[in-house]
């Protein structure tokens, strides 16, 4: 999103924004305008932080933190009220109607308005103007949005961090995808990474160059903004290293990590106040590996205060993360709701409870949403935005927070595969997650994270395993355990529909309107079998799933679309 005010919002009040023009900033050199401390970045001594920063991390205690993308609902609003009438106050009354509902767990916005890189959201001297004309409508009106967005938060108590996406594509400031790459680009081709999705490439962070620029840019943020601190999201986009080589690179991440803390360390004394730091990355180490994301050398040298782990993803390996970054590092499960992991997009409230209950369970310090509903089906229309599930509105009162989900329906699902073809990596693609699998000769396994411990007494909740077999024949015999537990199948139906599975047709790329609809001749067997307390636990269960016998006139082999778990409180 881009804004702009006649009248520069700095931080402290009073002082003057050090800006600089991008022609200056080439000319003069990274070193003249990014300070003393940047030129040393290089190392692998840890940071000092000061007792001041340690004190604020040990009071950071966050239930659900939003990733906000404000821009579409800008967009749609301006498009609504071309006549000059998208009023700021209107939009912004409407952007905060999630965090004003009572009852809402919302304790941080992230704002995660960069909006176009050919157009920068707000008064910039290193980022190119502001374009977009809605934006430049709201300067022409003395309304800087970001200042006003970033002081509306810090109004309503909310912690306030800026978003800052390390690669995104070439969007133009109205939407759509422009065909000529970024001017810096091409200017700098070293700056630009190969990138197999995007012709334009992405940003590449084995660059000093590219990395000092960024620095630049966000230390004209940290100074302009009143912000808690600034995330650097990875998963927007990947790759950021050369492909192939992106952990044997991985210091060059590194050094740009500590750059950026030494940068908010220097603003923040300035200013009297902490800025802390944090990254999005993959759910798992291995994800992290892949992409270039050296997560012990971040934790060992204090250049991160928080990690958002994933973003598309169900099952986040908070455990396995924990154990190399230790407890000083909080960890945030970050789930996105558009570009939801496959056949589970707007999910039940049931759905959400189960993955958000798992986070805490695995240890989380927080969670985040990401291209969530901007509130309810009313508030949408007047923004001409798309409506997102009543879900949405249940799940920010009560998936912050172990107590509120409590004795509550969930139910718990394996993730699936695919989806995601605008990276080049592991980051969002899920490409190893187990389902969907094909069932021949041997046994199938799979591990479900389960948030609830088992009651004393079977009057009190059960859990029913589920099934979703594509090509199985009435006549097919299966055998299904659990945790070793062997289960009776109480229900056979061989007339389930699921919208969101396209079997034979490959999986649809993520996102969209999500209008799906339900094929009468889709042909799938659904099989339930009720699990014994005793069966399950706690955390990881397995799951084993054989065919003992196939009817002899089938040819094609059965595939597991689904496995899940039903958890019913009576």
């Amino acid at each position: 999103m881009n804004n702009h005010h006649h009248r520069p919002a700095c931080a402290p009040p009073g002082q003057p924004v050090r800006t600089v023009s991008r022609r200056a900033f080439f000319q003069a050199g990274a070193g003249a305008l990014l300070g003393p401390a940047l030129l040393h970045a290089a190392g692998t001594r840890p940071v000092d932080l000061p007792a001041d920063h340690r004190a604020a991390m040990q009071r950071r205690k966050l239930r659900i933190v939003v990733q906000y993308d404000a821009n579409d609902p800008m967009w749609t609003y301006w498009k609504l009220h071309r006549n000059g009438e998208a009023k700021f106050e209107r939009f912004r009354d409407v952007v905060f109607s999630q965090m004003d509902e009572p009852g809402s767990q919302i304790d941080a916005i992230w704002w995660d308005i960069g909006g176009s890189p050919l157009g920068c959201s707000y008064p910039s001297k290193i980022e190119p103007p502001v374009d977009h004309p809605l934006l430049k409508q709201w300067l022409s009106e003395g309304i800087d949005w970001v200042e006003q967005l970033v002081n509306e938060t810090r109004r309503r108590k909310l912690e306030v961090f800026w978003n800052h996406r390390i690669s995104e594509v070439e969007c133009l400031p109205e939407g759509g995808l422009s065909k000529q790459p970024h001017p810096l680009k091409v200017e700098h081709p070293d700056w630009a990474v190969a990138a197999s999705w995007w012709p334009q490439g992405m940003w590449n962070l084995s660059a000093p160059g590219l990395r000092e620029h960024k620095v630049a840019i966000l230390r004209e943020l940290a100074m302009r903004y009143d912000l808690d601190g600034i995330q650097i999201d990875f998963s927007r986009h990947i790759p950021c290293l050369p492909v192939g080589h992106q952990w044997e690179l991985r210091g060059h991440v590194t050094e740009f990590m500590r750059m950026v803390r030494l940068m908010l360390l220097e603003v923040a004394q300035q200013r009297g106040r902490p800025l802390l730091l944090a990254a999005k990355v993959p759910q798992t180490l291995e994800g992290c590996h892949m992409d270039g994301f050296d997560l012990k050398a971040w934790a060992d040298q204090h250049l991160v205060d928080v990690l958002s782990l994933g973003s598309r993803s169900m099952d986040v390996d908070v455990e396995g993360i924990r154990a190399v970054v230790g407890r000083d590092v909080q960890l945030q499960p970050c789930f996105d709701d558009h570009h939801t992991t496959d056949g589970y997009r707007y999910g039940s409230i049931e759905f959400l409870r189960g993955v958000f209950a798992n986070h805490f369970q695995r240890g989380a310090n927080s969670v985040a949403t990401f291209n969530w509903s901007i509130g309810t089906p009313e508030v949408c229309r007047t923004m001409g935005s798309d409506a997102g599930p009543p879900s949405h509105q249940a799940a920010y009162r009560e998936v912050g927070d172990p107590i509120t989900m409590a004795g509550k329906d969930k139910f718990f699902a394996v993730e699936r595969k695919g989806g995601y073809p605008w990276a080049d990596g592991f980051f969002n693609r899920n490409d190893n997650a187990p389902l969907p699998k094909q069932l021949d000769d041997s046994v199938a396994k799979f591990t479900l994270h389960i948030s609830d411990v088992p009651p004393a007494r079977d009057a009190e909740a059960s859990l029913t395993a589920r099934c979703i077999l594509f090509e199985a024949d009435q006549a097919d015999v299966f055998e299904i355990q659990f945790n070793g537990t062997p289960l009776g199948i109480t229900t056979r139906d061989a007339e389930w529909k699921d919208a969101q599975i396209f079997s034979p047709k490959p999986q649809r790329t993520s996102g969209g309107k999500g209008d799906y609809t339900i094929n009468p001749q889709q042909r799938l067997l659904r099989l339930d079998c009720a699990v014994p307390l005793q069966a399950w636990k706690p955390g990881a269960n397995e799951i084993t799933i054989r065919v003992s016998s196939r009817a002899p006139s089938v040819k094609s082999a059965v595939q597991i679309e689904k496995v899940e778990a039903h958890l019913r409180y009576q």
